[in-house]
């Protein structure tokens, strides 16, 4: 029997994902509301995923594609290595101020989604053994 096996986390990195779930932004809280169930195209987003060290305030795993919504707190040059790191690992990574997620909802939306690029023309085909 094949089981997928997740290496685990260093448990501060969950901690910390943890928190910023529980402790959101008013940005990161109204963003969330439009990516979470599907809600923006039926795209699946995760909150707060955890890409060691770093937390990824948003993350689309099958484009790969990192959403930072920043604020005051966050400082240039921190941001800059975080971005470095993670798009040295393969992901791509798009950010917003807090008061663009806040004023300009419908505007970040439209980012991301360009971020993600156009769905297939095509319906993917269905594994070996299921269909008709």
């Amino acid at each position: 029997m094949d089981e997928h096996i997740r290496a685990s986390l260093p448990t501060i990195t969950l901690d910390s994902a943890k928190r910023l779930r529980r402790d959101a932004t008013d940005a990161e809280t109204r963003l969330w509301y439009y990516l979470r169930a599907g809600r923006l195209n039926g795209l699946k987003f995760r909150r707060q995923h955890p890409i060691p060290p770093y937390v990824a305030d948003f993350y689309f795993d099958v484009a790969k594609l990192v959403i930072e919504v920043d604020g005051s707190q966050h400082a240039e040059v921190q941001d800059a290595a975080r971005t470095r790191f993670l798009e040295s690992k393969g992901f791509r990574v798009i950010r917003f101020w807090d008061n663009e997620v806040l004023t300009q909802t419908e505007s970040v939306l439209e980012a991301i989604l360009q971020a993600i690029g156009p769905p297939p023309l095509t319906p993917t085909p269905l594994p070996m053994g299921e269909g008709l």
